[in-house]
């Protein structure tokens, strides 16, 4: 499952709330990325093989939204595609509550606030 991580800071853009609205997206070697904020952006520019080094394998857990290396997870089958989890068990419980909503939230297909709400954070700049 794809979900969109800040490749200067690492930060899954869905938990800090950052719609594709809001996000920054920039292309580099051909691909398109999206950052948090600005400053990210500006980071990444000055390094970008360093970011993609730190941060590529990092995925999201869909339940509780943290950013783990892919392995330090478990990874559970959803309709005949991996979904990866961190190792919370309390997590796959409240992900078979209700997998739809957040397979959709993962895939910023939701209205989801983030974890600092409107208008709170680093990034709500």
């Amino acid at each position: 499952m794809e979900t969109p991580i800040c490749p200067a800071c690492g930060c899954s853009l869905v938990r800090l709330g950052i719609t594709k609205q809001k996000a920054v997206q920039h292309y580099y070697a051909g691909k398109g990325y999206w950052f948090c904020c600005k400053g990210c952006l500006e980071l990444f520019i000055t390094n970008p093989e360093l970011c993609l080094a730190e941060t590529t394998g990092l995925t999201v857990c869909p339940v509780c939204l943290a950013e783990k290396p892919v392995n330090a997870t478990v990874t559970m089958d959803f309709n005949g595609k991996p979904v990866v989890f961190c190792r919370c068990p309390h997590c796959l419980e409240v992900f078979n509550k209700d997998p739809h909503y957040f397979i959709a939230r993962l895939a910023w297909q939701t209205n989801y606030a983030g974890v600092f709400g409107e208008n709170m954070g680093c990034c709500s700049k």
